[in-house]
């Protein structure tokens, strides 16, 4: 299955840190049954690449290295991966999420890691916050631009 999204701005230096991340992890597909997202194999179960487009649904999904990432003006602002992580870049840990600062590379740039299923909250509550935390990185971002 391969799936076509627009690439994130790689000539972005806001995107920079994120970018080096994920190249450093990502590959090409192996055989044709191979998940991929544009021309690099998906690093993100498909349930949670549905997740991040239900966390931010006005905002359309861009891809990196085989990794789902959320955008606006084409700088980085959440990425999806694995089965469960969410990053989000903020200017502080999000409030009333279990967070978790992720490899020293990202923390320097502002991303957090959080869990995006949030399994100690009631699905609606937990819900309600991540895409809260997602809404923020966006504006973070936006902010970010100018």
């Amino acid at each position: 299955m391969r799936l076509d999204l627009p690439s994130i701005r790689a000539e972005h230096p806001r995107n920079a840190a994120l970018l080096d991340f994920l190249r450093a992890q990502g590959s090409r597909p192996n055989g044709p049954d191979d998940y991929a997202l544009g021309e690099w194999q998906l690093h993100t179960h498909p349930d949670l690449l549905d997740r991040l487009a239900q966390l931010a649904p006005d905002s359309p999904l861009h891809a990196a290295y085989g990794v789902p990432v959320v955008a606006y003006s084409g700088i980085a602002a959440a990425a999806a991966l694995g089965t469960s992580t969410l990053l989000v870049r903020l200017p502080a840990a999000p409030m009333n999420l279990e967070a978790a600062t992720p490899v020293p590379s990202l923390a320097d740039d502002g991303w957090w890691e959080v869990d995006a299923w949030q399994g100690r909250l009631p699905s609606a509550q937990g819900t309600r916050r991540l895409s809260g935390a997602v809404q923020g990185a966006l504006a973070y971002a936006r902010d970010r631009t100018s």
